[in-house]
């Protein structure tokens, strides 16, 4: 009966297992939201020339399932991009990395959200009602969205970057390369930093195609006043590699892993071998 059905609707069991997956990581992500059980991870990213300083941290975003194990964003993220769920979550990320700046003077925190929760007014309420508590924090809080999200709806985040930048706001962008960014909004958008996707960066040491085109990108970069992060960095030739290229900061599990435990404690400092 269910085989017939599935014929009748054109759905394959491979496509019915995918549709029921995303369905069950949505409501675990809803109940999650719902109960506030999510967290930051915290990874460091370091100067490409002096590599055991700490320029930053990303907090990636992880909920926790009803047995306590802790899921990264990897899993549910795209099942949540286009449904309020996501710009629910993207509010409570904000709310505990603002909170962690308050608790951390001393640290800069990149916080991920979608492009679409910038105009969503429950997460403008939290960033605001964050700043008002400590106005200083504005200026040690970068936002980050990915190029496909930015290029989604790029005449809201360019307009929400250039309210909150003259507060002193960074913005990211996130994954470049991986996706199409018209170099016209490129040049619109004007972030601050730009993070060079993994796929550039894995092996680069030994890949001359990619060498070249990690160049590229940060010719761009420069041409538009931006900062460079390569990230995925796994191994010393290629952090090597990166810092002879003129990156300016590293990323990757060569310097440390996202841990939900606080890095900048010294019991867990990121430590590696030259």
């Amino acid at each position: 009966m269910q085989r017939a059905v599935r014929k009748s609707l054109g759905i394959s069991p491979l496509e019915q297992a995918a549709q029921q997956r995303d369905q069950n990581i949505l409501k675990l992500v809803e109940d999650a939201v719902r109960h506030r059980e999510v967290r930051l991870a915290f990874q460091p990213i370091v100067d490409a020339q002096n590599q055991r300083h700490v320029a930053f941290y990303e907090g990636l975003i992880r909920v926790t399932d009803p047995t306590g194990r802790i899921i990264p964003a990897g899993e549910f993220i795209e099942a949540i991009e286009e449904c309020e769920t996501g710009r629910l979550l993207d509010c409570l990320a904000l709310e505990h990395g603002l909170r962690t700046l308050a608790r951390n003077p001393g640290i800069r925190l990149a916080i991920n959200l979608s492009a679409r929760s910038i105009g969503f007014p429950k997460w403008r309420k939290v960033l605001e009602r964050g700043l008002s508590r400590n106005p200083s924090i504005a200026a040690r809080l970068i936002l980050e969205i990915t190029e496909a999200s930015a290029m989604m709806v790029p005449e809201l985040v360019v307009q929400a970057m250039r309210d909150l930048q003259r507060r002193g706001i960074s913005f990211a962008l996130d994954d470049f390369g991986a996706g199409y960014t018209a170099l016209r909004y490129l040049r619109q958008f004007q972030f601050d930093i730009l993070k060079i996707d993994g796929q550039f960066i894995r092996g680069i040491a030994g890949d001359a195609d990619n060498q070249v085109l990690t160049r590229a990108i940060l010719a761009i970069a420069q041409q538009f006043d931006m900062f460079t992060v390569a990230e995925f960095v796994e191994n010393a030739a290629d952090a090597r590699a990166l810092g002879e290229l003129g990156v300016d900061f590293l990323q990757g599990y060569y310097f440390g892993a996202p841990t939900v435990e606080a890095p900048w404690k010294p019991v867990n400092a990121p430590q590696h071998v030259h």
